[in-house]
């Protein structure tokens, strides 16, 4: 897979040009309001005396990084606070393989499309994984993989875009193969707050140096747009510390400190939103899904049922999942998804669909219409 433009904006200008109404399933950004303990956190820094508007801390405002560390276990000097989870799976992907120990990345197929982008900005070999039907990745076709050239194994669950929440064995499994190859495990979990199985367990809970974990708040709290992620580093005592040490410093000469408002906000909302807001929302999606597969099952579709995040693949017959036919789907149907081709060889003939808009139901009777 070369992974050269990103193929999501393409999408979504096509459907901005388009003559009819298009009802958009492309953007993973969420729909749903963003916790008012939020807007409360960004309307009283906003009264707030100058010297607050300077640069926070480079590596993030502690209140923020001691609440990221409670609620994942962790001691607050492993957390970095980046620009999003994409800064932080960037600085995890470039300084494993800074390391030296090996440069090979291994990514499954389907991929998430940006974490291809940055093996081809890093000039790094990549190798593709398949997974089965249903998103999940063998530990099996990675051990056979895996070799000392590796220098990282990057992994999405709950999975964009197959919905694959990975279970704890596989996580252990995934983080033994990394510490045999002297690699570094990536796991991006921006979605764990959307696990619809119970079975959600994040890799740190398998207490390896050679793991580093990935998140944003811009899923759970409907925020994309503030662009406040982190990484959780392997410990600075440890065997891996000059991972941390390596992406502070590059954080800070990239970007110098992530946005000062927008970390207070997501503190506060981190500290005072209650649980119902994140399983309300959960309840939306789970709703959701259950109105768009059971349109597909009415179109005589093949999909994936998700466990966790809000995408389904999904394969209608004589109809594969190319960027021609997004664009028919948009032009004939009035429903923006992507192709299937833009995640990986393994889905070329499917599509992508993001349930991230009020509109679910209206795609779900235009898909009908189409493919009746």
């Amino acid at each position: 897979m070369d992974y050269e433009t990103p193929q999501f904006f393409r999408v979504m200008q096509y459907a901005a040009r388009a003559e009819r109404d298009v009802v958009d399933m492309v953007s993973g950004s969420p729909d749903w309001e963003p916790p008012e303990t939020l807007r409360e956190g960004l309307r009283e820094y906003a009264d707030r005396e100058a010297d607050a508007f300077a640069y926070p801390p480079s590596i993030g405002l502690t209140p923020l990084r001691e609440g990221i560390a409670e609620r994942r276990g962790v001691d607050r000097s492993r957390v970095l606070v980046t620009n999003g989870a994409g800064e932080a799976n960037h600085l995890a992907m470039t300084e494993a393989i800074d390391r030296g120990s090996g440069r090979e990345i291994l990514l499954t197929d389907p991929v998430y499309p940006y974490y291809a982008g940055r093996a081809n900005l890093l000039d790094a070999p990549t190798h593709y994984l398949p997974v089965d039907h249903d998103g999940q990745l063998d530990p099996a076709v990675v051990r056979e993989a895996a070799s000392d050239e590796t220098a990282v194994i990057v992994v999405n669950s709950p999975n964009n875009p197959t919905g694959a929440v990975y279970p704890a064995e596989t996580l252990a499994e995934l983080a033994a193969i990394a510490e045999k190859h002297d690699a570094v495990l990536v796991s991006d979990e921006v979605y764990d707050h959307f696990d619809y199985t119970g079975a959600f367990e994040s890799a740190l809970a398998h207490d390896s140096d050679h793991v580093v974990v990935t998140n944003a708040f811009s899923k759970s709290m409907a925020v994309t747009g503030l662009r406040v992620g982190y990484a959780v580093f392997p410990p600075e005592d440890g065997p891996m510390s000059d991972l941390l040490d390596a992406a502070r410093t590059r954080h800070m000469l990239s970007v110098v400190a992530g946005s000062h408002p927008a970390q207070f906000a997501v503190l506060r909302a981190l500290q005072e939103t209650p649980p119902d807001y994140y399983e309300d929302n959960r309840a939306l999606l789970r709703e959701r899904i259950r109105t768009f597969t059971d349109a597909l099952d009415a179109a005589g579709a093949d999909y994936t049922t998700p466990g966790g995040s809000f995408y389904v693949m999904a394969r209608f017959e004589g109809f594969p999942g190319t960027m021609a036919n997004v664009q028919r789907l948009v032009d004939e149907a009035g429903v923006a998804g992507m192709p299937g081709e833009a995640f990986g060889e393994s889905r070329a003939d499917w599509f992508r669909f993001a349930l991230v808009t009020p509109r679910v139901e209206e795609a779900t009777n235009r898909l009908a219409t189409f493919f009746e």
